[in-house]
């Protein structure tokens, strides 16, 4: 019984999400108004938050795994880039609100994500923003739609299959009696990551089709995502209109947070340029 208890625990504490009504109390003591929806794509529910002025540019805000909508929570209340743009974050199929719990492979996510940048682009110019695994979404969506996309910026993103190396003990945990077991995020997770190189296999030939403006921004001392992604990048992104790269010296992989104030105005000024 207390172990099923403490299944039950883990299960809830590992959602790694907070409800729309605590996300707009929380904006709401920041005086910004949050919007919340959730419509569906392709038969699954997707959760989506907003803010800024809806006359703007947008840029849609793409996570890594695990995670939520809730990790650019930073970004979306920003009063200098909400002057520039009208700000969107999602929740990944998987995680957040957005079909939780069900992992997919990276086509599906890029099909979803283009489906609702379709529905919120109002002839408004679309950037993208993807952290780790939100990286090679942001790559793929550009590099299959490139009319669609007027910019990307890819934080510590894994784009590289030759650099992807899936540890073969997530295969334990995909499997019964054990993955009923794995607590919230981390199974959706687990499952995707393990996937990973697979895609980026297919990806890999797409790439050249990009062709909007690209900014790379990764930690030299990346321990889970490896920075020679960045030199891939650059060379598999041949028709870009540019490709820009900063190097964040001794940062790990988590900068989006711990180097908010690079982060943050290097992706202001290269997509209000």
């Amino acid at each position: 019984m207390l172990f099923i208890a403490y299944v039950v625990f883990a299960q809830s504490c590992m959602r790694m999400r907070i409800s729309d009504k605590e996300a707009k109390q929380a904006f709401d003591s920041s005086h910004i108004s949050l919007e919340t929806a959730t419509i569906k794509i392709d038969g699954k529910d997707f959760h989506y938050v907003h803010t800024g002025n809806d006359s703007l540019p947008r840029i849609v805000f793409i996570h890594g795994s695990p995670g939520s909508w809730d990790a650019y929570k930073a970004f979306l209340r920003d009063t200098t880039l909400l002057n520039h743009f009208s700000m969107y974050a999602i929740d990944r199929f998987g995680f957040g609100y957005s079909n939780f719990g069900k992992a997919e492979p990276l086509n599906v996510h890029t099909n979803g994500i283009i489906s609702f940048i379709r529905k919120i682009a109002n002839n408004k110019p679309i950037y993208l923003v993807g952290h780790s695994y939100g990286g090679p979404c942001v790559v793929d969506i550009a590099s299959n739609y490139p009319n669609e996309i007027a910019g990307i910026t890819v934080l510590a993103g894994s784009v590289s299959p030759y650099l992807e190396n899936p540890e073969k003990w997530r295969l334990v945990f995909m499997f019964a009696p054990i993955a009923p077991l794995v607590p919230g995020a981390l199974k959706p997770s687990n499952i995707e990551l393990w996937m990973l190189k697979n895609d980026l296999k297919r990806l890999e030939p797409q790439i050249k089709n990009l062709s909007c403006k690209v900014l790379i921004i990764h930690g030299n001392k990346d321990r889970l995502v490896p920075y020679a992604n960045m030199k891939y990048m650059e060379e598999k992104m041949v028709n870009a209109k540019e490709v820009k790269t900063i190097t964040i010296n001794e940062a790990d992989h988590f900068i989006p947070w711990s180097h908010y104030q690079i982060v943050m105005p290097a992706i202001l000024d290269f997509f209000k340029k």
